[in-house]
């Protein structure tokens, strides 16, 4: 349904929910979604993700990042969900996803519950978009409505995967372009950036920085040499590519805005991080400053950015499916 189809009274009353960007002609997501179809829809999420981060406490972050790896391609569309088959080649096999992208099972048992009490009603994309909502919430992030409609694509895009995803080694000026190319600013990125004072990142996503980022056999220079030494011990020349490290070393399991105060302090584990503060923007530079020391102004504008990119080009209507399975389109 698009926002032209809605009744003047309804827009009226739901105005302080809808966004330009959601009144786009990619359609019209609400929170109420789900309201009379599957009331308990909100609930059973969450309560499978509480669940889900009681088990690991690491789990949080992944759900979140699923949400993000999902709408940077193609859009907010569960197409990151589903497995390779004779027609899909899978976006789990992509370079950002390979050996790193982790959740699916708790998708997968969130989706079954949902089937159980409400068949065929909930999407898959939805449900990333709330279990993201819920792991930041569950850390102690902001909470924020997520307005809710969209439906699951039939095809997955691993070149989409593989090329629109910012990728840890990128230049700030990628980064930004990645962004732009998805209707999100600087703002949203430096805002978006900070869901990493939560989660872990492998030794091979920030290898370079430690041993030879320019090519010229020396460490980045913006990153705290104390802290590089720290990261040396486990983090060779050569093996322990997968060796896990938190991404905020201080505060790892808390969302919070240590993120950006240790960017201030040249502590940011991957050069993606490190650039928004180093990187030669005076904008991304201010941001960063700005929410570590607000707290509070980070918690606001995240939550914003997550409506804003949760909104990128979603299916609506009678566009896509609702999935049975998450991990593979109906038949």
């Amino acid at each position: 349904m698009k926002c032209m189809d809605l009744p003047v009274s309804f827009l009226i009353i739901f105005s302080s929910l809808v966004s330009v960007a959601q009144c786009s002609g990619s359609g019209y997501l609400y929170p109420q979604f789900y309201q009379h179809s599957c009331p308990s829809a909100q609930a059973i999420v969450r309560s499978v993700v509480a669940k889900a981060v009681a088990r690991e406490a690491r789990m949080a972050a992944s759900l979140l990042r699923l949400h993000f790896h999902d709408c940077f391609v193609k859009g907010c569309d569960a197409s990151l969900l589903l497995d390779s088959s004779g027609t899909i080649t899978s976006e789990k096999r992509s370079n950002p996803n390979r050996n790193s992208a982790r959740g699916f099972e708790v998708v997968d048992e969130i989706k079954a519950a949902l089937e159980k009490e409400c068949p065929r009603t909930v999407s898959c994309a939805d449900i990333l978009a709330l279990a993201a909502r819920d792991s930041t919430v569950l850390t102690g992030g902001p909470s924020w409505e997520v307005p809710l409609g969209r439906r699951d694509s039939i095809g997955a895009s691993i070149q989409g995967s593989n090329n629109n995803i910012p990728a840890p080694n990128n230049t700030l000026r990628t980064i930004i372009t990645k962004f732009n190319l998805k209707g999100l600013d600087p703002v949203d990125l430096v805002a978006l950036s900070g869901s990493h004072t939560i989660g872990d990142s492998r030794c091979t996503s920030f290898r370079q920085r430690l041993y030879n980022q320019t090519g010229d056999g020396r460490p980045d220079s913006t990153l705290d040499t104390t802290y590089a030494a720290l990261l040396r011990r486990r983090c060779p020349r050569s093996g322990g590519d997968q060796n896990l490290f938190t991404l905020d070393a201080l505060s790892p399991g808390r969302f919070d805005n240590q993120y950006f105060k240790n960017l201030v302090a040249g502590k940011g584990l991957l050069a993606s991080d490190e650039v928004l503060f180093s990187g030669g923007s005076a904008t991304t530079m201010r941001l960063v400053k700005w929410y570590a020391e607000s707290e509070e102004a980070f918690f606001a504008q995240f939550a914003k950015s997550m409506v804003k990119m949760g909104n990128i080009t979603p299916l609506t209507g009678n566009k896509g499916e609702i999935r049975k399975n998450c991990r593979r389109i109906n038949h």
